[in-house]
């Protein structure tokens, strides 16, 4: 195949992959990045996109990274975020995504950007982060997310989230003393 005077061998791309191929030469890309047998064709639609919206598509255009991974970076990179921090393989997408989604609202994701984290404690931290609260209280894998979220729901609160902020206490129980603490706040407003 021929597009433009750039010759293509069509025997080493599937179909799917030669759509990407095509489409890209059709918008005038330089294909040369991604046309290639190594990726998978929603890689290659990953950076054919970055490209087409001209962005530097040679941070993600590597094989290591599947096509998810590849488009929260390819989304970093176009809201202008310094992709670096979650950029790496040791992080699933969805990971990158809680990662990404921090520095989207102007928060130190390098708190909670840590594999050892899960991505529903990620996005617990995250959340708390962004509520401008004191996140470190539970930004600690000794809390599963369903703690870490009962403890966030205190500090948003102003409770005094010491009383229960051990790991003894399974989330049920933070829940039933934090309930008791919004309950005693408000009648003392009372």
């Amino acid at each position: 195949m021929t597009i433009n005077g750039i010759t293509i061998d069509e025997s080493k791309f599937d179909a799917d992959q030669m759509d990407q191929i095509r489409m890209g030469l059709e918008k005038g890309i330089d294909v040369y990045i991604y046309a290639d047998p190594k990726f998978i064709w929603k890689q290659m639609d990953q950076i054919r996109i970055g490209l087409a919206n001209g962005i530097d598509a040679s941070i993600y255009a590597d094989p290591k990274y599947d096509w998810e991974q590849m488009q929260e970076i390819r989304l970093g990179i176009e809201n202008g975020l310094d992709v670096s921090i979650y950029a790496d393989t040791k992080y699933y997408w969805e990971h990158m995504c809680q990662i990404r989604m921090g520095l989207e609202n102007g928060i130190d994701a390098s708190i909670y950007a840590d594999p050892k984290f899960n991505v529903e404690q990620m996005r617990q931290i995250r959340k708390g982060l962004e509520s401008r609260i004191d996140a470190s209280i539970y930004a600690d894998t000794k809390f599963n997310d369903a703690q870490m979220e009962e403890i966030r729901w205190g500090l948003e609160q102003n409770l005094d989230v010491s009383k229960y902020t051990d790991p003894k206490y399974d989330y049920e129980q933070m829940r039933e003393i934090r309930l008791e603490l919004e309950d005693a706040t408000h009648d003392i407003r009372l």
